[in-house]
């Protein structure tokens, strides 16, 4: 946990996964995708224990975002965002990734914002049909991780190494 105005590291635990790809939160958890061992596991935030681990629909799980109800996981091996119920792991919804590296995913409250690093790109997604909105070239070169403020979309950069804040 970083404080947002200091940047100081308030709390750290060792992950628990193989290889994090992607970290969403809940409201109360945190929740990993774990490319290694190809599973979402929800994180107790206060000691990092593991509350559940449920199957990654996919085969390459890369993000994980919350809509309030559901997870949203996108995995590049097949190219796909699923939704599903988070207690069960359930397929909700399947739907076509735009491309076929997403490395960022997040939720504004009424859509799906998905990065794709090698094509440069942002997307926003209709999350009922999978459909396109828009989509722009990222502010660096190599867009990694994207995260919703209620106002704004940030967007981290692998090649620049910084994170920008992205009036959307």
């Amino acid at each position: 946990q970083i404080d947002p105005r200091t940047g100081a590291v308030l709390r750290s635990f060792p992950n628990p996964a193989g290889s994090t790809r992607g970290l969403g939160w809940d409201g109360r958890t945190l929740w990993n995708a774990d490319i290694t061992n190809d599973v979402l596991e929800q994180v107790d935030p206060k000691d990092g224990s593991t509350i559940r681990t449920i199957p990654s629909p996919g085969s390459v799980p890369t993000d994980i975002a919350w809509d309030g109800r559901c997870l949203w996981v996108h995995d590049f091996g097949v190219a796909a965002l699923y939704q599903l119920e988070p207690r069960t792991g359930t397929v909700i919804r399947t739907l076509t990734a735009p491309g076929t590296i997403g490395t960022g995913l997040t939720w504004d409250g009424r859509t799906l914002w998905d990065c794709q690093q090698a094509a440069n790109l942002i997307y926003q997604i209709d999350p009922r049909t999978g459909a396109v909105l828009r989509s722009f070239g990222g502010p660096g070169s190599t867009p990694s991780g994207l995260a919703w403020d209620g106002r704004a979309l940030w967007v981290c950069d692998n090649t620049t190494v910084t994170i920008y804040q992205v009036s959307v």
